[in-house]
């Protein structure tokens, strides 16, 4: 699901897991909006895109804000574990805070909060499901998704 305000795109909703959305009552239904939203997603799934180019405007405090930014910052094709996301933003001891931040993005995939993992290497929570987040490591770069967490 996507939303926005008719210029920025706002949200990128799952079907499933912790981040399933669902419209608000208030909402319209238009398609319209959305045209380069949907024409990059087609072109990321496709292989032909790892960068975006929208007007995002993603609802959240200062320090969320920071961190969804930082995370644009994380190169396609790679990962960083939470530590050293929280010293990208200037915040070393803040690994979880910045954890918490990564886990409300409201506009994953776009802003790339898969490309987040721990410490360890492992994968770690993703609203869309660790399958999900697996997928879309595999999909950049085949080596960075373990294959031993899925069988």
């Amino acid at each position: 699901m996507l939303a926005g305000d008719g210029e920025h795109l706002e949200l990128v909703g799952f079907p499933s897991g912790s981040m399933k959305r669902r419209h608000d009552d208030s909402w319209s239904e238009d398609n319209k909006p959305f045209n380069a939203v949907i024409k990059q997603l087609d072109e990321y799934f496709d292989g032909k895109r790892q960068d975006f180019d929208l007007p995002l405007r993603p609802a959240g405090t200062e320090f969320q804000r920071q961190v969804w930014q930082a995370l644009q910052q994380i190169p396609y094709g790679e990962t960083w574990s939470y530590g050293e996301l929280a010293k990208h933003v200037g915040t070393p001891n803040a690994y979880r805070a910045v954890g918490a931040a990564n886990g409300i993005n409201p506009i994953p995939v776009i802003i790339p909060c898969h490309r987040v993992i721990g410490s360890n290497g492992k994968l770690t929570g993703f609203g869309g499901g660790l399958e999900a987040k697996a997928f879309l490591l595999n999909l950049e770069s085949p080596q960075l998704a373990p294959g031993p967490i899925f069988g």
